[in-house]
């Protein structure tokens, strides 16, 4: 963390204001090496892990070079998935809140085409959107880039790990050369090195180590030599640690839909995350999570991008990531604001050469430790501590988080402490409720009316 302030930037008046009221003021390491940079007109590479403020720097920075009264698309923020599509635009509107009449629009595959094309016939003046979506509206002539002052490329190395590169060079083809190009990634492999040399002029390239102090994290490895071994080690983990919140990360598609059913089976409450689901499902497997009615996620890292979790107790690596700072990324989800976290990792011998790059990388040796004796199969299962309930009714509804919170409590059998996250989207919201209250939940929502109207409702499973 940095000791300057944004008012110490030459950032405009009411940005610095905004940024006051959302109680932001000293800036965080990324913020503090971009934001002077990007305030010059400078081309920036910004290397900072998920958590660093990557996306409040350069968030200000797109806004800093805005006319708003010039109704045009002057800013492209490109994102690897729609999760994190839709964190940035939320967070791009938080600071934009001094703006009048300021309008940020996504763009994301996964979603119907109508309504978006509807969306650009009205116009916008910042579009964040995932490149393949964003690639096709360009295409076919329905967004216009001819205005584009800032283009953002967030993660770009998952882009580039999700085939995008193909798109970003169409999409790139389409915007002016004169423009600033801000390039943020967690990793800096050649391909990024390469996508830079061609899209950026002289960049300014900043790396910030490592977020948070990773000495929170109390680190295991095991050895295991076969499937069934490493499915076997999974559970005793899940036992011993007895995390509310854990990931498993897997490094292919069927390996996590594999061991999640097999955890389910065993009697887990665990889901799958991985990009072979329907948008809809990995929708819901995140907000259950988030939401604390899950207890293990079972993810590839691509799908956890985006995860909105404020604490995981424990990160399990079910094979070592190819790449160490994948490693390092995926185990600082975990000991995060102080608080104490686990990151167990599972190898075997055919791993040795990815083991030898993780030592250098950590400059530590890596010892095998003992996996649990069988006694911890005593131990039962942690079960989720609340339910997701599913409302068909959000934003077209007029529905708000304080109508269904209101509807909730007017019960008097149900406490404002026995509520959780709230979430409300176009047609859907979500609520999370103590499982034992579960089922007067139900009841409450679905014989009760909220604007006047009856919604349906059902507990996600």
């Amino acid at each position: 963390m940095s000791h300057l302030t944004f008012s110490s930037t030459s950032l405009s008046p009411e940005l610095i204001e905004n940024l006051t009221s959302l109680g932001y003021q000293t800036m965080t390491e990324i913020q503090a090496m971009t934001i002077p940079l990007m305030l010059a007109g400078n081309d920036v590479i910004g290397q900072a892990k998920t958590g660093s403020g990557k996306t409040c720097a350069f968030g200000l920075g797109l806004l800093s070079n805005l006319d708003v009264k010039r109704f045009r698309v002057q800013s492209l923020v490109l994102c690897p998935t729609r999760e994190l599509a839709d964190q940035v635009a939320v967070e791009i509107r938080k600071l934009a809140r001094n703006i009048h009449n300021i309008k940020v629009l996504t763009l994301c595959g996964g979603q119907p085409m109508g309504p978006q094309i509807g969306s650009l016939e009205h116009g916008a003046h910042i579009i964040v959107g995932t490149p393949g979506r964003v690639e096709e509206h360009v295409r076919k002539g329905r967004l216009s880039l001819e205005d584009i002052n800032t283009l953002v490329l967030d993660e770009a190395d998952r882009m580039l790990d999700m085939g995008f590169e193909e798109a970003l060079e169409t999409i790139v083809g389409f915007c002016p050369a004169q423009r600033q190009t801000l390039l943020f990634s967690a990793t800096y492999p050649a391909k990024i090195e390469q996508l830079a040399a061609h899209l950026m002029q002289s960049p300014q390239r900043v790396t910030v180590e490592s977020t948070h102090d990773s000495s929170s994290i109390s680190q295991y490895f095991y050895e295991v030599e076969d499937e069934a071994q490493r499915i076997d080690a999974v559970k005793r983990l899940l036992l011993q640690f007895q995390g509310e919140s854990a990931v498993v990360f897997c490094n292919t598609k069927a390996q996590c839909q594999q061991l999640s059913d097999m955890l389910t089976a065993y009697g887990f409450d665990s889901a799958a995350l991985h990009g072979d689901l329907e948008q809809r499902d990995r929708d819901r497997t995140m907000i259950r999570f988030a939401n604390k009615s899950l207890t293990v996620l079972v993810a590839t890292d691509v799908a956890a991008r985006g995860l909105d979790v404020d604490n995981l107790d424990l990160v399990i690596n079910y094979h070592i990531a190819h790449d160490p700072e994948v490693h390092v990324h995926r185990i600082g989800r975990t000991g995060r604001a102080g608080k104490n976290g686990v990151a167990c990792s599972l190898m075997s011998h055919k791993e040795a050469h990815k083991v030898i790059k993780l030592q250098e990388y950590l400059q530590q040796e890596i010892l095998a430790s003992d996996l649990p004796d069988d006694s911890v199969f005593s131990k039962k299962a942690v079960k989720a501590k609340m339910v997701t309930l599913q409302i068909d009714g959000g934003k077209k509804s007029k529905l708000r988080p304080g109508d269904i919170l209101g509807a909730l409590t007017a019960n008097p059998a149900i406490k404002g402490a026995q509520i959780g996250k709230i979430k409300v989207q176009a047609t859907a919201s979500f609520v999370a409720v103590d499982a034992n209250i579960a089922k007067v939940a139900l009841r409450t929502i679905a014989d009760g009316k909220m604007k006047g109207r009856n919604f349906r409702v059902r507990q996600l499973n």
